[in-house]
């Protein structure tokens, strides 16, 4: 095995999580040096600015990258779970569905409240050549949907197209739910297959983000790592109300008893876990631990657990959001009033449920919020890139939330059921 292979099988095998820390600490510094050799002047900042455009190369490539495999994604993923979800015919199976289709609604509105309150604005590129038809009212946003959602989904797939993709993609997934067992494993083969792509292109995530985050810094200073820090503030803040505030009221208006007992040892048992694991997938089996430990109805745990780590998206919810409304704070001349805030809560909660199980996938979804307010696919995919840039954080919190609110809804349904 030559040097470079041993070399690409130790990066493969590495800890993404530091592997990106150090992206994000060598882009620093390199964007902070660039940054003061510009008040230099002469051939100093003209080297420095031959050096940052030359990296910023890697983080253009990883924005394509996600550009490119985005679209086939949420179709592939949309329809795949569509036509191979079994939702069982288990007492009690139809309250939990419902339980986690409110709670990920509920964190979308919870996330758009905190972006009103504290909007975060990014400094993207192009947004000042950015011509958009910004919608004025909720009336064109949904004319504005309607027309994307019968659009050709070969157009749609290409253009980045979301609202028309996700259409196709539930219509198509409707329609084969009754096809033959081989066709469905057709389906599960390709949408493995699609991840394994998605996957590839996070693994690259840190050369992607060291550009990115050098050319940022580059070219603004401190103002890029402002925006960074206050958009985490909002999301991790947005998760921790979800948490300890929506979820507990829910538990309370359903059983009537006091809900931290219970949300206290799924923080503990489960949130712990996924934070670090970053994925509701590989935190399965400590649920699965967990609810028994709970006593609770092993019939429904073995299928609920495994259904809310796909639908039940609270944090993705959240993550998509802000990030959206984050996009649209960038750009000075898009308003966005309650009835588009509810709009955008809905297509956020409906988005988080097909999002992928893969470390960062809510991320790929951002840009089918944004396409409801007229928003390019370029604009949207770098505040994807941004997400990717502070997901050490926001997605283990996301995980965190997404995981161990399974165990919470599926608790107080087993409880309730006589």
């Amino acid at each position: 095995m030559s040097a470079f292979s041993k070399l690409a099988r130790r990066y493969a095998d590495g800890n993404l999580i530091v592997q990106i820390l150090i992206g994000i600490i060598l882009g620093a510094i390199v964007g902070f040096w660039g940054h003061s050799q510009l008040g230099a002047g002469g051939e100093s900042a003209n080297f420095a600015n031959s050096i940052l455009n030359t990296i910023s190369i890697l983080g253009n490539l990883f924005v394509g990258a996600l550009k490119a495999v985005a679209p086939i994604l949420v179709f592939v993923l949309v329809a795949t779970s569509i036509i191979t979800k079994e939702f069982g015919e288990t007492k009690g199976m139809g309250k939990i569905v419902f339980l986690y289709l409110l709670a990920t609604f509920l964190a979308a509105v919870v996330a758009v409240c905190a972006s009103f309150m504290f909007p975060v604005e990014l400094v993207l590129k192009g947004v000042e050549t950015t011509q958009l038809s910004a919608p004025q009212n909720v009336i064109d946003v949904l004319k504005d949907l309607i027309f994307k959602i019968v659009q050709n989904p070969v157009v749609a797939i290409s253009t980045g197209n979301y609202i028309g993709i996700i259409a196709w993609a539930v219509g198509a997934g409707i329609a084969l739910r009754s096809c033959s067992k081989e066709t469905k494993n057709v389906f599960k083969d390709v949408s493995e297959g699609i991840t394994k792509i998605v996957k590839f292109v996070i693994r690259l995530a840190p050369f992607g983000i060291f550009g990115l985050v050098a050319i940022s810094i580059h070219e603004t200073g401190f103002d890029a790592l402002a925006g960074y820090l206050k958009l985490i503030l909002v999301l991790v803040g947005s998760m921790l109300l979800v948490a300890f505030g929506v979820n507990p009221l829910i538990a309370f208006i359903i059983t009537k008893k006091n809900p931290y007992p219970l949300i206290m040892t799924t923080i503990k048992e489960s949130a712990v876990t996924a934070f670090f694991t970053r994925s509701s997938a590989a935190n399965i089996p400590v649920n699965m631990a967990l609810c028994k430990k709970l006593g609770l109805k092993e019939e429904l745990y073995s299928i609920s657990i495994p259904l809310g780590a796909t639908i039940n998206m609270a944090g993705a919810a959240v993550t998509i959001s802000v990030l959206a409304l984050a996009a649209v704070n960038s750009l000075d001349h898009i308003t966005v009033d309650f009835a588009d805030a509810l709009l955008l809560s809905f297509i956020s909660a409906i988005g988080a449920c097909g999002a992928s199980g893969v470390a960062g996938g809510s991320l790929l979804l951002v840009p089918l919020a944004c396409a409801l307010f007229g928003i390019s696919d370029d604009i949207a995919m770098q505040v994807v890139a941004v997400g990717f840039i502070i997901g050490v954080i926001q997605d283990s919190v996301e995980t965190a939330l997404n995981s161990s609110s399974d165990v919470v809804f599926t608790a107080i349904a087993s409880e309730t059921i006589k």
